[in-house]
């Protein structure tokens, strides 16, 4: 009814299938190295991308203020010369 196994064989296969997975732990260890390296990289992209974001806000902000600073001080005239 069912084949006779010996213990060498049995030996043999398990042998052949460590191997096998083995060597696709080392495919799967070496994939995720290559993401994480080029998730490093992503992230000092992206990091070098926001912080070009943020001095631009900045110095959006800046150039509000004395927008703001200019508009008050004219304000200021107008309010006097109506008095």
């Amino acid at each position: 009814m069912g084949k006779d196994v010996t213990n060498e064989q049995l030996f043999e296969f398990m042998t052949k299938m460590y191997g096998e997975m083995q060597e696709g732990f080392k495919e799967v260890k070496t994939e995720i190295e290559e993401t994480k390296n080029r998730v490093i990289i992503i992230e000092q992209e992206h990091g070098k991308k926001l912080d070009t974001l943020f001095d631009g806000y900045k110095q959006n902000a800046d150039k509000l203020d004395r927008i703001e600073k200019e508009v008050s001080k004219h304000e200021e005239i107008i309010l006097r010369r109506i008095k």
